[in-house]
């Protein structure tokens, strides 16, 4: 049986990540539970024109930003991790804290302390040091920090391109085949070489 996986929706820029990672996820058949702070809700209304019940609808489950006592705050809950796309700095410095104000964070922090795959969608540029320096105490904590770089070797023809293949790559990362992702020179037939006698 595959275990659900949380997906956190924080204030920077990005939520379609989000909104698509959802989508796959249900047409997976996965089970997820979502998490979406104020400043999320507010760019996903920005950027994507949407109401945050239409987002909630894709998930299995939605959790309200300020229900500590959900059930995702517990490490009781079984899950395969948690995916926060896109993610703020000060999300992800909340959570190299343990500084936990939200439920998002709360979650993300369980994940972390029960040893599960916390990944990152971190979503900021420049990054300067003090930055840098939250994302490697993260990282030194077993997060995955995966910003969302497009990936030009699969010659995206729209952004919906882009996007499906940042999602199939964080899906990756928990070994979901998404369907998603032009693997690089997949199908190319190589050239065969002869191991070593």
């Amino acid at each position: 049986m595959s275990l659900p996986i949380i997906i956190g929706i924080s204030g920077a820029s990005g939520a379609v990540y989000a909104v698509r990672l959802l989508e796959v996820l249900a047409e997976l058949g996965r089970e997820t539970f979502l998490v979406v702070s104020k400043a999320g809700q507010r760019t996903i209304e920005e950027e994507l024109g949407m109401d945050i019940k239409e987002i909630r609808d894709r998930a299995t489950r939605w959790f309200p930003i300020a229900d500590i006592g959900a059930s995702i705050a517990s490490g009781s809950v079984r899950t395969a991790g948690m995916i926060v796309a896109p993610c703020s700095i000060r999300t992800a410095a909340e959570i190299a804290t343990g500084n936990t104000s939200t439920l998002l964070t709360r979650a993300a922090d369980v994940v972390l302390k029960e040893r599960r795959r916390l990944v990152l969608m971190v979503r900021e540029t420049p990054l300067h040091t003090g930055h840098l320096r939250t994302l490697t105490q993260l990282s030194e904590m077993n997060a995955i920090i995966a910003p969302p770089v497009p990936a030009f070797y699969a010659k995206p023809a729209s952004l919906d391109d882009v996007v499906d293949h940042g999602v199939g790559r964080i899906l990756d990362l928990f070994d979901i085949d998404s369907g998603k992702v032009r693997r690089w020179k997949e199908g190319d037939g190589g050239n065969e070489v002869s191991p070593p006698a």
